[in-house]
């Protein structure tokens, strides 16, 4: 599967933001999607998670209530939506998908860029 991250950008502290992720190849529906970002200089992190079967989400306490990842198998697209941002979220964001048998996230799409400033 091919993921393709979009809606990166530059915004200020408190605003919003979407990310999408669109997979082509395979459909998402039987992956477990998430999200992580990477600051350099410090190891990657992760953001979000959302089961295939269940749907359950899982977030990082950093983020816990101000993120929100959902999906659309229809769309083949994971989503974002990132409420009151702050700098420290800046980052390059990646989605990454896990298939089925594999312990870790085993694909990965390239990053887009947030940058939040004060």
């Amino acid at each position: 599967v091919q993921l393709q991250a979009s809606g990166g950008g530059s915004v200020q502290a408190g605003d919003s933001l979407r990310l999408s992720c669109a997979a082509s190849g395979r459909s998402i529906s039987s992956y477990d999607m998430g999200w992580f970002r990477h600051v350099p200089g410090k190891p990657r992190e992760f953001v979000a998670a959302i089961k295939s079967t269940s749907s359950n989400e899982y977030y990082a306490d950093s983020v816990k209530g101000r993120f929100t990842i959902s999906r659309d198998n229809a769309k083949n697209t994971v989503y974002l939506q990132m409420h009151s941002l702050k700098p420290e979220d800046t980052a390059v964001y990646y989605c990454a998908a896990r298939s089925y048998h594999a312990l870790e996230f085993n694909y990965w799409g390239q990053g887009t860029q947030v940058t939040v400033s004060s």
